[in-house]
């Protein structure tokens, strides 16, 4: 099985830094793509309630060869489930199949001032056991210090869209400075992947350039989720540990 790094997050919970994305995969088609995912090798499985296949997601887990606690799951929040929000997590368990997740996330701010008796909701289901740990996407850093000064608690996970047209150093340094790991998401979709200076790289290791958008997360302590339907995509994106960039061509790429 391929040896992927983890993330050391608070609480003793290693988060592998490459996952396997579901967004926008649903159906049969959600179940095939998370078994066949966890066969290559994968550890890592990222999902939401409003992806709508966590009971997909949750059957594949189940009939998998691979034990459940091996496999780091991740499910998030709608916001505008916040004043039922450990419903919804019941819900969630209960499609997975799981009495807990590893990682639970506020998919993205709520509107009016629900954000920090959410927080304090998460809070209280990491301290029953229901989610091993708990974090945020689409948040600012303004926003992370909201609900990090109004409970003393800051989330250990902040899900971004990144790629390289997105680095942003000071960003990035922001998150390190609290602790925080950046997951970055829709990388692919984001980029050109004829970028000449991507191709060049590519041809230089003999692999692909979205291989190379993904080692270059790895490389700058960035976790991974790339997402796919398709079999030989999905062990590509896997394929990322037989070569690493060097600090001048990940220079190249934060610039693009």
């Amino acid at each position: 099985m391929t040896d992927v790094p983890a993330k050391d997050l608070p609480g003793g919970v290693a988060m592998p830094m490459l996952g396997f994305g579901t967004w926008q995969i649903q159906g049969d088609a959600a179940h095939r793509s998370v078994s066949y995912a966890l066969q290559a090798g994968y550890r890592h499985i990222d999902t939401a309630t409003m992806y709508g296949n966590e009971d997909q997601v949750g059957r594949a887990l189940a009939e998998a060869s691979v034990p459940r606690d091996e496999v780091f799951v991740t499910t998030k929040l709608p916001p505008g489930n916040a004043r039922r929000s450990r419903a919804t997590l019941d819900e969630s368990l209960k499609a997975l199949r799981t009495d807990h997740v590893d990682l639970w996330l506020i998919h993205w701010p709520p509107r009016g001032r629900t954000l920090v008796p959410l927080w304090r909701d998460f809070l209280a289901a990491r301290d029953e056991g229901l989610a091993r740990a708990i974090g945020v996407s689409n948040f600012s850093i303004r926003q992370i210090d909201e609900i990090t000064e109004a409970t003393g608690e800051r989330p250990v996970v902040n899900q971004i869209p990144w790629s390289p047209h997105e680095y942003d150093q000071d960003l990035l340094d922001e998150h390190t400075e609290r602790g925080i790991a950046v997951e970055g998401y829709s990388a692919l979709k984001s980029t050109s992947l004829r970028d000449p200076v991507l191709t060049e790289i590519a041809e230089r290791y003999d692999v692909t350039t979205a291989q190379v958008i993904l080692r270059w997360h790895i490389d700058t302590g960035v976790i991974a989720i790339p997402k796919s339907t398709h079999q030989d995509r999905i062990d590509q994106n896997l394929d990322l540990f037989n070569f690493s960039l060097t600090s001048e061509e990940i220079s190249r790429i934060n610039t693009l």
